[in-house]
């Protein structure tokens, strides 16, 4: 599937205090577990979303959930950003509220079937990891899952572009820097999910039987993401990372090196440039003034030879 930047993960105490009665006259669908609410334009959406949300409520390694979800389908950007709430970005896709068991979504924009099932899956991913897990995951785990579970495997071309240009111009960040990549700007936030996908994936591939299922289980009950890591899979938390950190370089190291070299030739450039451009314009202006100088010396020996040849004539005439 296509990566999307579907970003949600705390809820908001005041949102609900702020979309109070926001839902009036829309239409409910309820299927299973879950209920959307859509505006007449969004009803084959809705459809859509309800149906494939029933399809494929199972989520790798965790328990099925069993909490009621709400999938809120906004039919303008205005209502979008509304139920957004006040400090969402600008390029969130999605927002899910764990607490309040609701997903706030775009109509008119997910109206391609495929990104908008991408979206809404990306964001029950998260509602189901906080339902196992409550508020133990930190957030690069929170936002690799639903990125895994959801089978977004477009970020690796997210990844494959950013990762050079973060080996280039520094080093790859450490899974506990990786949570504030994601306050950043798009483009950082991009990174930060492509390398948080990652991440859940080696970690998936460390069992290849089990996958994340004994790994949730430990963490459950511990509520230690270091005791997990290491009961699960015999490593610590450092030695994982040590090995996401290797496979990731190994994976996107060779276009590090050619995003390398080019930036050296780009920095390169941007050094002499200048240098060659002052250069290039003083022989310019030195071979201005020699084509000036030649004229000149050429007028002038025209000049002479007129002025001899005149002489001559002269001469012969008064002989």
């Amino acid at each position: 599937m296509a990566a999307v930047l579907a970003v949600a993960c705390w809820s908001y105490p005041a949102m609900a205090r702020q979309v109070s009665g926001a839902t009036d006259g829309l239409a409910r669908l309820e299927r299973g577990r879950f209920t959307v609410l859509y505006a007449a334009t969004d009803a084959r959406l809705a459809a859509s979303l309800a149906e494939s949300a029933v399809g494929t409520d199972t989520f790798p390694g965790l328990p099925r959930p069993q909490v009621r979800v709400q999938v809120w389908v906004a039919p303008d950007d205005a209502m979008f950003r509304r139920w957004a709430g006040d400090g969402a970005p600008e390029w969130g896709a999605a927002f899910a509220f764990p607490v309040e068991r609701r997903i706030v979504l775009h109509g008119h924009r997910g109206s391609k079937g495929g990104d908008a099932l991408a979206v809404l899956r990306h964001e029950l991913a998260h509602l189901a990891l906080h339902e196992a897990l409550g508020d133990l995951p930190p957030r690069w785990f929170d936002e690799g899952y639903a990125s895994y579970a959801a089978g977004e495997w477009g970020r690796d071309d997210i990844l494959a572009t950013n990762f050079a240009l973060a080996i280039a111009f520094g080093r790859l960040p450490t899974l506990a820097t990786l949570d504030s990549s994601f306050l950043g700007g798009t483009t950082g936030a991009q990174a930060a999910y492509a390398l948080s996908f990652r991440a859940v994936a080696e970690m998936a591939a460390l069992d290849g039987q089990r996958g994340l299922s004994l790994f949730f289980a430990y963490w459950r009950r511990d509520g230690s993401l270091e005791k997990a890591v290491r009961q699960a899979f015999g490593l610590t938390l450092g030695g994982f990372e040590q090995r996401w950190q290797d496979a990731t370089r190994r994976r996107y190291g060779g276009l590090a090196l050619v995003t390398d070299v080019s930036a050296g030739a780009i920095l390169l450039g941007l050094m002499v440039g200048p240098l060659w451009l002052v250069r290039r314009q003083r022989n310019r202006r030195k071979l201005e003034a020699m084509r000036v100088a030649d004229a000149a010396q050429a007028e002038r020996e025209r000049a002479s030879a007129l002025a001899a040849l005149l002489g001559e004539s002269g001469g012969g005439a008064e002989d």
